[in-house]
């Protein structure tokens, strides 16, 4: 074989390994970037904050009675606030009445409603006055960013340049630096819902409560999301939501049915056995629930 045909052999051998090598080596590279790019993610996820209230909201959602709180979803209230972009809804309720439970509800149906919608935000607080050590502003507001960045393709420049700047120093980013980015985060999603549950169970030590409820209606206010919050009848809570739609939540005698019809078997023999007691015993605790949930009464009379 002459030198230029044995030449043309050998490209052409080369672009026939090339044709398949090529391939192998471009996906190998796309996977490590990627798994540099998931760590990375992951990384200034945890350094946002480690506090995860999606497990608390699986908690919550576990408990619930099945069509507990449908008299809210279906509420005209609700549907508004749900249809229109920039509204608030205050749903206040005595202690008792079922405002947590109400809250992972609606969080629940917002998840399953715009699980396929890649352009709505959600983004939820649990306030609990057991856990104020790590409920600062900062704490919460970096809770609501990063679930708004962990839903995301990818983490935003802005997120990523505010990591840079605090990683050699091994510092959180404060508040005011999380305020300044979350709009623009906010603003990614063609609508975005932001659910605060027991406002009255924020600190109020160190204005705790008075800054995240200033901030969460100027964030607001800049960015159109919606605004869904629970919380005790209290005055200078009440009068921030004045302007917007209001609810009280009270537990509905259908619920209080459900509840108590999912936990009769506690209830001695002799009382689960008899039909006519039983009702009897229902008819009384739903009358005297008063828009409450009844678990006390029903370890009463155990």
């Amino acid at each position: 074989m002459c030198t230029g045909a044995r030449r043309l052999s050998e490209n052409a051998v080369r672009l026939i390994l090339l044709s398949y090598i090529a391939p192998a080596i471009e996906d190998g590279v796309n996977r490590l970037t990627k798994h540099q790019d998931d760590t990375e993610r992951q990384t200034i996820l945890d350094w946002l904050t480690p506090i995860n209230y999606a497990s608390q909201q699986s908690d919550f959602i576990d408990r619930r009675q099945e069509g507990t709180g449908q008299w809210l979803l279906n509420s005209k209230e609700f549907q508004e606030w749900l249809t229109q972009s920039g509204r608030t809804l205050f749903c206040p309720g005595m202690p008792g009445a079922g405002k947590t439970m109400i809250t992972s509800i609606i969080v629940d149906h917002l998840c399953n409603r715009f699980q396929s919608d890649g352009s709505v935000g959600i983004a939820y607080l649990y306030c609990n006055f057991r856990r104020q050590q790590e409920q600062k502003p900062a704490d919460l507001f970096a809770s609501l960013l990063k679930q708004l960045v962990q839903e995301q393709s990818s983490v935003p420049e802005s997120i990523k340049g505010l990591y840079m700047c605090h990683k050699d120093r091994r510092t959180r980013p404060l508040s005011t630096e999380i305020l300044k980015v979350l709009p623009s985060v906010i603003r990614d999603y063609s609508r975005t819902f932001v659910i605060i549950d027991a406002l009255d169970e924020c600190q109020i030590s160190d204005g705790v409560r008075r800054i995240l409820l200033s901030e969460i209606l100027d964030l607001q206010a800049k960015t159109g999301a919606n605004l869904f919050a629970t919380s005790r009848f209290i005055p200078e809570i009440e009068k921030e939501f004045k302007r917007g739609l209001s609810l009280e939540i009270r537990a509905s005698d259908e619920d209080v049915q459900r509840y108590l019809d999912s936990h009769m078997f506690q209830l001695p023999s002799f009382v689960s056995n008899n039909l006519n007691l039983k009702e009897e015993i229902k008819t009384a605790i739903v009358n005297a629930a008063d828009g409450m949930y009844v678990s006390p009464v029903l370890q009463k009379i155990k």
